[in-house]
């Protein structure tokens, strides 16, 4: 039995809480969780997520940029290994702009995703 929420998720028939959109939607969501979560940040689990948003002030370069591929590489495997296999993590700087692309393959159905994020 699984518990816990989806992202996002919305109430069910009959009061149960359950994530909105298909698998896709589900994993994408459960994927920017890590990104966006910092360590330290959820009280049951300090060691969930790998805090990209905390490098959003730092100096935008190549070495931020292979920093966060390696950290958010290693979350993802660490919390959604059971569900998907990272196939990489690639980060690209172009002026203020930082795109981050995770390519994964669903365990489930060996489905190839992948899901882009740009921050500004």
């Amino acid at each position: 039995m699984t518990t816990g929420f989806g992202f996002p998720f919305r109430v069910a028939p009959g009061g149960r809480i359950r994530p909105a959109g298909d698998d896709d939607a589900e994993i994408h969501g459960k994927i920017v969780q890590v990104l966006f979560t910092a360590p330290g940040e959820r009280a049951n689990q300090p060691t969930f997520g790998c805090g990209l948003l905390n490098l959003v002030f730092d100096p935008n370069s190549s070495i931020l940029a292979a920093a966060a591929e390696f950290t958010a590489g290693q979350a993802l495997t660490r919390w959604l290994g059971h569900e998907i296999a990272v196939g990489g993590v690639d980060i690209y700087v172009q002026d203020e702009t930082l795109t981050v692309e995770v390519a994964y393959i669903r365990r489930r159905d060996a489905a190839r995703q992948s899901v882009h994020i740009h921050f500004k």
